[in-house]
């Protein structure tokens, strides 16, 4: 098929498209009436971004979504931003953006294909299906020949797939290899089944930590859908507040981000919340996709022993084990998570950059980081707790 075909338009607002159009080339798997493989990428998690002014004017997260037609018709769409900063990305160039500068050069501004705050693997080209080919060429050329003609340092795709990573290697972008943790279901009937893949000395400091966090004095609930109330979402701004606060200064999330998730996906979300007397002390916010649950955000009000473990991992490894969920993602960083059954795992992102000297640069330290991440995953998943026998059958 001929690329010359193809036209790309860039939208300030996803108000200038329909949300049918969209989610055919962000969620085409919904059309058997399942959940989408990741809710982020959906035109409601985006819309309620743009509309509750999480992103946008004064943000430092400009919408400038990449939306790709042949014949009249979208067959690709990418949620692209002008960046002005480094922040809520979670794949860090904060050290490329110093040596750009100290050599004289403006790093900002630069796009960022991505879903902002969200580091949680899926697609970010996203073409219906019938065109990837096709669609994923035009995003990826539509974007490069914005940022040149433009003139900004560069463009990065974040928290892609592995497959879009290998296309766009081939296509000359960079591919960058970063990790995470992540759980791993291997057919567990239930969290003692899970349990029972460990060695023994885990298995039991994970059954303290677990009954030390019951202990609190109060109950936990895992809510979803109906069962969410506005109060709940009172309380969680409570807890995201904190811990927004005290992690990167302010959140970045506005308050009215959660009114429209309670109001459009409410079904897509699992609240777990520790209470105590009738009142919510703390929480953890769980995405949930077609076969992973996606830890996102976490919170308290007051500070108990291994509450923290309880309600972001365990309590997250209990409802996908109880829902047929596969995986389950836990966030950015943390090597605490692997003493608690999550492996280490690659994540990907793309990048092109502008200067050619520069570019030559960062070509020169990712290749030298991918090799240090590849090492420190394999010496991780060896200080793993599970038995043995039991990793190299998950490898």
């Amino acid at each position: 098929m001929d690329q010359a075909q193809i036209e790309i338009r860039v939208v300030q607002s996803l108000s200038d498209i329909s949300a049918t159009e969209w989610d055919a080339c962000a969620c085409p798997e919904t059309a058997d009436g399942g959940r989408p493989l990741d809710p982020f990428t959906t035109y409601r998690f985006l819309q309620a971004l743009e509309v509750s002014g999480s992103v946008g004017r004064g943000t430092g997260w400009q919408p400038q979504y990449l939306t790709a037609y042949l014949d009249g018709m979208m067959i690709g769409a990418a949620p692209m931003y002008v960046k002005s900063h480094s922040q809520g990305e979670y794949i860090f160039d904060h050290s490329w953006a110093h040596a750009y500068e100290r050599a004289g050069g403006h790093y900002y501004p630069k796009l960022q294909v991505s879903v902002p705050f969200t580091p949680a693997t899926g697609r970010r080209l996203l073409v219906r299906p019938g065109y990837e080919e096709i669609g994923q060429s035009a995003l990826v050329q539509g974007a490069v020949q914005l940022a040149a003609n433009n003139s900004v340092s560069s463009l990065h795709i974040t928290f892609c797939t592995g497959a879009e990573a290998e296309a766009g290697r081939q296509m000359g972008l960079m591919h960058r290899v970063t990790q995470q943790f992540h759980w791993l279901n291997d057919g567990y009937a239930d969290f003692d089944g899970f349990l029972s893949a460990l060695s023994s000395r885990k298995r039991k400091t994970i059954r303290k930590e677990r009954a030390q966090a019951q202990a609190f004095g109060g109950h936990i609930r895992a809510l979803t859908g109906s069962e969410l109330q506005p109060e709940h979402w009172d309380a969680f701004w409570r807890f995201y507040q904190d811990t927004g606060s005290r992690k990167w200064g302010s959140p970045y999330l506005t308050r009215a981000f959660f009114d429209l998730v309670h109001d459009t996906m409410a079904d897509d979300v699992v609240l777990v919340l520790a209470e105590r007397d009738g009142y919510a002390i703390a929480g953890a916010l769980n995405f949930i996709g077609r076969k992973t649950l996606f830890g996102r955000y976490w919170g308290c009000t007051e500070h108990h022993p291994c509450l923290h473990f309880e309600l972001c991992y365990y309590q997250a490894i209990d409802w996908a084990i109880a829902h047929g969920l596969t995986r389950v993602e836990a966030g950015a960083q943390g090597e605490h998570k692997l003493a608690r059954g999550y492996l280490p795992t690659r994540t990907h992102s793309l990048h092109w950059v502008n200067d050619p000297g520069f570019a030559n640069a960062v070509a020169r330290y990712l290749e030298a980081e991918g090799a240090a991440v590849d090492e420190e995953i394999e010496i991780l998943t060896d200080y793993g707790p599970f038995r043995k026998t039991q990793v190299e059958e998950q490898q």
